[in-house]
């Protein structure tokens, strides 16, 4: 529950929420209002929530709630309970000033929003006031705030790479650091937004990722990718702690915190079994890790599936507004990899796929080089500047290969046949396989279905985005970890690497001979 009131919150201001809850509108917002109140008046107000990508985070909303609030936009005085229906309409306090307020949607490498995305996530009335999105540039727009320890990269790769982690953030974030108290009282606040599940790269979406992936540059996002990938995707996904978020810790503590005003808003998501609608089951304020910990403990328990069998077919569906690239929509292959069978077959429904990157210099180097396979891509990047000077797309690539394990059977609504063999995936026509899959009929987890006149059993994900799915031999096949171990070796990665086993061969590299 909220802390009791003082001049400024405490580290943890809130901790809501449980598997089984639906958490409200209400309870939302008298919660930061309650949270607002406690930071006191503000000059200047800066919101990181994500971009569409994440559209059910809520952070749309809680952004909303927010310059509400500070009476920034009219305010919302209905509000739902928790089971989504609308409530009488409440009086809503708000604060008494009106501070400027810049949102900056932490896009990362993603394209930046359209007018009509950001309308749908954020509300007409706030979406009018477009002087105040600022679109982040993530080649351009950054500063280096300052570097984490080569040793912890090193510890990360196995030796592998050997070169300090620069810390860099959006110049506007960066400019809105702490100043002298006595003549600035009311400093600039920033406030990061959004939604805690596994992930791929950091195997806990969120907390310090916002500020340097989401709104971080080039250089830094490349090399934690690429460390991600030389961990192991499996040794990654679900795991809070591991060595990539260890080094943005590091930046976080030595930086961040001694830096700037800032506050982290945290939510857990969860699907209705029954409905299917989205909810919120945890909700958490704070400036440090705490919140972050507590956020990945209840969303482990709400957003992972542990199968007591390997699904031989598994179909994906990814939401035509949401998925545009494959490098959204391959969330269908991460997600699921720990789960899927041996010569199994992954069908990703796509129908709003038309592209590869979500950035152009990307986009080519995924045509150019395809999903095919962690050592073709290596071999290809000690070739390659382009490859070397984008280590994220070759984390990217390395993720989306299943290695030959499984068959990845790609439909996309706006790619050719052409386009999708050419970088690796089997091509199905989508209509034929919306046909023999109809989504509106299948149920999330287990289906049996008729296909051509022969029932088959099958996995269904409605989002991929929303969870993680395994099988224990693979998952916990994953955990050894000796990223705490110190390494003084070079590895040839070309050469002298090899998968772990139940990796599917991707990342979880072990040393087999080393060059000392």
């Amino acid at each position: 529950m909220p802390s009791s009131k003082e001049s400024t919150p405490n580290s943890l201001f809130c901790s809501l929420g449980s598997e089984t809850s639906a958490l409200s509108d209400d309870e939302i917002k008298a919660t930061l209002h309650s949270f607002l109140d406690l930071l006191g008046p503000r000059e200047d107000v800066m919101l990181l929530p994500p971009d569409f990508t994440r559209f059910h985070s809520q952070a749309g909303k809680i952004s909303r709630f927010i310059c509400e609030y500070y009476n920034f936009t009219g305010k919302g005085t209905e509000g739902t309970n928790g089971d989504g229906v609308a409530t009488k309409k409440q009086k809503v306090e708000t604060s008494e000033s009106s501070p400027n307020i810049t949102i900056l949607p932490a896009l990362g490498t993603h394209f930046p929003m359209t007018e009509e995305q950001i309308k749908t996530m954020f509300g007409e009335e706030l979406a009018e006031k477009k002087e105040s999105f600022l679109v982040h540039d993530w080649r351009n727009d950054v500063d280096t705030i300052g570097y984490a320890p080569k040793d912890l990269v090193e510890h990360a790769t196995n030796g592998m790479v050997s070169k300090p982690w620069p810390a860099q953030l959006n110049k506007h974030v960066w400019e809105r650091r702490k100043h002298d108290p006595e003549t600035q009282p009311h400093k600039s606040i920033i406030l990061s937004i959004g939604q805690v599940v596994p992930h791929e790269v950091m195997g806990m979406a969120n907390f310090n990722k916002n500020l340097f992936v989401g709104v971080g540059g080039v250089e830094a996002i490349n090399l934690s990718h690429f460390i991600g990938a030389v961990h192991g995707m499996e040794k990654m996904m679900g795991r809070a702690s591991n060595p990539l978020r260890s080094i943005l810790n590091y930046a976080s503590e030595h930086f961040l915190q001694k830096e700037l005003d800032l506050w982290y808003i945290l939510t857990v998501m969860g699907a209705n079994e029954k409905t299917g609608d989205i909810e919120m089951r945890g909700f958490y304020i704070g400036n440090d890790i705490e919140c972050y910990n507590m956020a990945c403990d209840l969303s482990l328990k709400v957003n992972f599936t542990m199968l007591e069998k390997e699904p031989k077919k598994i179909i994906v569906h990814l939401d035509k507004d949401e998925f545009h690239s494959t490098w959204l929509g391959n969330k269908s292959i991460y997600r699921t990899r720990m789960a899927i069978a041996n010569d199994g077959e992954l069908i990703v429904l796509a129908p709003g796929v038309h592209q590869f990157g979500e950035d152009e210099k990307i986009d080519k180097l995924i045509r150019a080089n395809g999903y095919i396979g962690t050592p073709a891509i290596l071999k290809a990047m000690e070739e390659d500047d382009d490859l070397k000077e984008n280590l994220s797309a070759v984390a990217h690539l390395i993720h989306g290969s299943s290695e030959g394990r499984f068959n990845i059977t790609y439909c996309p609504g706006h790619l050719t046949k052409e386009e999708t063999e050419g970088v690796g995936f089997k091509y199905g026509e989508l209509e034929e396989m919306e046909t023999l899959y109809n989504v509106a009929n299948l149920k999330n987890g287990w289906n049996v279905v008729s296909v051509n006149g022969v029932e088959e059993e099958i996995y269904f994900i409605s989002n991929p985005a929303l969870g993680l799915w395994a099988v224990e031999k693979r998952f916990e096949g994953s955990c050894n970890d000796d990223y705490n171990q110190s390494s003084s070796i070079k590895v040839d990665v070309s050469k002298d690497q090899k998968a772990v086993d139940n990796s599917g061969g991707v990342g979880g590299w072990v040393k087999t001979s080393v060059i000392k």
